[in-house]
């Protein structure tokens, strides 16, 4: 008789958006979990407020919701009163390679009542971000160190890379090839359909896609969006509403680590 293979499932959501990506978030997760029989969520969430960063009580609202550990990037410091909150929320995490000092975590490793333990780390790519950032590369090698000296060698390591360019995401993918257990992309807000298991055994996709409105330019009302790309000017730009939906991962991992599946959704499907 074998013994049974136990598998543990983590719902990863793409870059959550404004009122809608809540909104949706707060009225469909608790089936999405069911329907997937999912164990953790986790999201990105650097554009939670109204397309820009996030604040301490919209982060606690999307904790409220069930989602154990939320993810940032190039907008993770735009609201004013987020510093102190970073520094004493390890739920909340910005990219590790922001140079020093910079305030909060880049890492959490939590633990689960099935027993799993579960490192999330956040990264930035460099391609056509208009940031100083260290290398994220040699920041991800330091980051697996230290999540390993804390949390042991059988963990279920997971990583968000909110990079721009598909060619630095896939050279990262590359990069960390069976050294992670799952490599994730967001921040492009368009989802990709090269969801797969790289030839060391990482999971990985280019783009988880935008939990938010899917009527709309990458989450903004699509008229003032085409009157800049036309005129060639700046215009205000305002969260659009419509359609909103889930997208995102779904991976599996085994008891030791290692990714078993990769598989997209879209939740209620929109398209």
């Amino acid at each position: 008789m074998t013994s049974k293979i136990f598998l543990f499932n983590v719902l990863y959501l793409g870059d959550i958006f404004g009122k809608a990506g809540r909104n949706v978030v707060r009225d469909f997760l608790p089936e999405l979990k069911r329907q997937l029989e999912v164990d953790l969520v986790i999201a990105n969430s650097e554009n939670a407020m109204g397309g820009r960063g996030i604040s301490p009580s919209l982060a606690e609202e999307l904790f409220g919701y069930g989602i154990a550990c939320l993810t940032g990037g190039n907008h993770s410091f735009y609201a004013k009163e987020i510093e102190p909150y970073l520094e004493n929320e390890p739920r909340l995490l910005r990219p590790a390679n922001y140079p020093d000092p910079c305030p909060g975590n880049f890492y959490a490793i939590l633990d689960t009542h099935q027993g799993f333990k579960v490192a999330v780390g956040n990264l930035m790519g460099r391609v056509f971000i208009p940031f100083s950032l260290d290398c994220p590369f040699k920041a991800a090698d330091k980051m697996l160190q230290r999540m390993h000296q804390e949390g042991g060698d059988n963990l279920i390591t997971i990583i968000d890379f909110h990079a721009e360019a598909t060619a630095e995401k896939k050279a990262m993918a590359f990069y960390l090839d069976g050294k992670v257990s799952a490599l994730v992309g967001t921040h492009t807000h368009v989802q990709t359909s090269d969801a797969q298991i790289l030839p060391q055994g990482t999971a990985y996709i280019t783009d988880l896609g935008m939990t938010g409105p899917q009527k709309s330019i990458i989450g903004m009302e699509p008229k003032p969006v085409l009157k800049s790309f036309l005129l060639g000017r700046k215009f205000s730009f305002h969260e659009a509403k419509s359609n909103p939906s889930m997208q995102g991962a779904l991976m599996s991992f085994g008891e030791d680590g290692k990714a078993v599946a990769i598989e997209t959704f879209n939740y209620p499907k929109v398209f």
